[in-house]
This record gives structure tokens, C-alpha cells and sequence, in this order.
């Protein structure tokens, strides 16, 4: 499958990451829509004229959105409700754009103009502390919430997906850096076992068989 072709489909939709169309984002759904196993009328978010765009681009016929995606809805956010919140942190590890801010059991918040309304960040909470609410409410509540053109959809798309994959990289460091502390740990605890001791034979082959999978991870990663 041409990947020019997977990178067309993915610009043409809304970089919600919801999982709505029942692939895990919008990349795996538009390479499912590029090889044949996914129809083009699964992204609620994208709503009709999404479909429209998706049509026109593969020179297929429009199909109403699969009902069982669930319906198109109106612009929203998510909003926590800060007397009950316990800071978990379960919601800020399930944002795919890195729209919750916070720490261990301190009140985290939402920044409203970057969430993408994607509902991820409420089935983790232990607490039901947060709430999608249209954009339109947000407004007559007295959130300061950016007015968006409907019609400049690309916009927003993009804004999402650079948070999406800039969320990738960092966790991807992140990563790494947990991996090489992890590393480095155990090359201590190598250099003073006791080269004499049964024991200690046994652990440093188990350390030694670990380092080298770390490593074999590290370099298939650069």
C-alpha cells in the first residue's frame, strides 16, 4: 500500500485519535481505509463532509457514517471538576494531545482550546470527575474557549495531530531514558556481585541476558 496514499486519507481526517471507528487512532484507521479493510464512514468526528472528502480523494461513493461509531456531536471539551478531583494522573497518561495538565494528587485542569473532545480521558477516572461539554456551553459558563471557524476543520486537525505526535516523541524518550537509568542500575549491581559466589553466578546471568535485550531495544529504536 502506497504510504503517500495512507498520508492523504490521514490529512483528511479530524486527528481526534478517539478510537470511535474502532482502530486505535486516525493513522491506523487511514492505513485499514488505504488496504481495503475499513470503509470510509467510521469518523463521527469528521461527520459527513468528512466522508464527502474521504469519497472525493478514493473516488468512491459517500456512505451515510456507520451508526455503530456512535453519532457526530457538537464541538466539545472535556471539564474537570476540580473539588472532586484527586489527581490520579490516570486521565493525563489517556489525553493522546497532552491537553491535561497536572501531577500525582494535585487538581489537574484541561486546556480547553487544544482538547479534541476525544472522550479518552473519562472512562480511567476512578472518580467520574470529568465531564465532555459542547464548546457552546463552555461558553455560556464562562470558560474562555478560542471561537473556531467550523469550516476551517484543518486547522484544528493539525493543531491536534503536531500535539498527537509530539506526545509520541516524548513518551518515546521517555522511554528510553527509563530504559538506560534501568540499565545503568544494573551494571552497578553487575560490577559488585562476587565473581565466586553460585548465587551470584546465576544473577549475573540474569542481568548480562537483560542488558543485552536492553541494548538490542536501544538499537532498533536509532
Amino acid at each position: 500500500m502506497p504510504a503517500a496514499l495512507v498520508e492523504a486519507i490521514e490529512a483528511l481526517l479530524p486527528q481526534t485519535q478517539c478510537a470511535r471507528c474502532g482502530y486505535e487512532g486516525c493513522r491506523p484507521y487511514a492505513t485499514a481505509i488505504a488496504d481495503g479493510r475499513a470503509e470510509i464512514n467510521r469518523c463521527p468526528p469528521g461527520g459527513d463532509a468528512g466522508v464527502e472528502r474521504l469519497a472525493v480523494l478514493l473516488g468512491r461513493p459517500a456512505l451515510p457514517l456507520d451508526a455503530e461509531c456512535g453519532p457526530t456531536l457538537p464541538p466539545s471539551a472535556a471539564v474537570i471538576d476540580e473539588s472532586t478531583c484527586i489527581g490520579c494522573t490516570l486521565c493525563i497518561q489517556a489525553c493522546p494531545v497532552d491537553a491535561i495538565v497536572g501531577a500525582g494528587k494535585v487538581m489537574h485542569t484541561v486546556l480547553l482550546d487544544v482538547c479534541t473532545g476525544c472522550e479518552l480521558c473519562v472512562p480511567p477516572c476512578p472518580v467520574d470527575c470529568i465531564a465532555i461539554v459542547p464548546v457552546s456551553e463552555l461558553r455560556s459558563r464562562r470558560f474562555e474557549v478560542i471561537e473556531r471557524d467550523p469550516a476551517d476543520w484543518r486547522s484544528t486537525a493539525n493543531q491536534a495531530r503536531l500535539r498527537f505526535d509530539s506526545r509520541g516523541r516524548r513518551l518515546d524518550r521517555e522511554k528510553l531514558e527509563h530504559e538506560a537509568r534501568l540499565a545503568r542500575k544494573a551494571e552497578h549491581k553487575l560490577a559488585h556481585l562476587p565473581a565466586d559466589d553460585p548465587d551470584g553466578v546465576r544473577k549475573r546471568a540474569v542481568i548480562e541476558a537483560a542488558l543485552a535485550r536492553a541494548r538490542a531495544r536501544r538499537a532498533v529504536a536509532s
